[in-house]
């Protein structure tokens, strides 16, 4: 996979995450609807290697940053019954590969949550490379995976009349990603 052929622009090297442009959301199933939140505090890097599929990225999150816009919400999703965040403050994601399949990119890595490591794949959309106002060269990245809550033992739940519950127990992840040249 040539970087010039699929990143127009994109150059090998360190490309660094700028948090105040980029975002980390969620949304899960909460009663019959979703319930939408981000993560405001993140870092994170790209090495982007000249074979595209040789690139890898890294990324951690500070899980105590939740933000759902409902602070006895995000309170009670910081203890032990949901985050943990005490005993587990971050998550991270590591990668183990790039690659392309039926016309996508996929980025595949181990995301670790709760102290639970378990592998996932992002699907990932290139944006493009500008140069930004104060003569640095961005690059533009958008991914978003589904993960099962429980996978990573995170099994709190409030059962309703029926078979129903509270929560779902599929996590949809969204990153919108700006990365600036090192």
């Amino acid at each position: 996979m040539s970087i010039d052929t699929i990143a127009p622009g994109l150059t090998a090297g360190t490309w660094n995450i700028d948090p105040t442009h980029s975002e980390v959301t969620f949304s899960i199933r909460h009663l019959m609807t979703k319930v939408r939140g981000s993560f405001t505090e993140f870092s994170g890097s790209v090495q982007i290697a000249e074979d595209l599929a040789g690139s890898t990225a890294t990324a951690e999150i500070n899980v105590a940053s939740l933000d759902t816009r409902n602070a006895d919400r995000d309170a009670h999703v910081r203890t032990a019954d949901v985050l943990d965040v005490e005993n587990h403050p971050t998550m991270t994601f590591n990668t183990k590969g790039v690659r392309a399949e039926g016309g996508e990119y996929y980025l595949d890595g181990d995301l670790t949550i709760k102290g639970v490591t378990r592998p996932v794949s992002l699907t990932v959309e290139f944006n493009g490379v500008a140069e930004d106002p104060w003569g640095g060269t961005r690059a533009g990245f958008s991914a978003e995976t589904t993960i099962n809550r429980k996978d990573w033992g995170i099994e709190f739940n409030v059962p309703l009349k029926g078979e129903g519950a509270l929560l779902g127990d599929k996590v949809n992840l969204q990153l919108e990603i700006q990365a600036v040249r090192a």
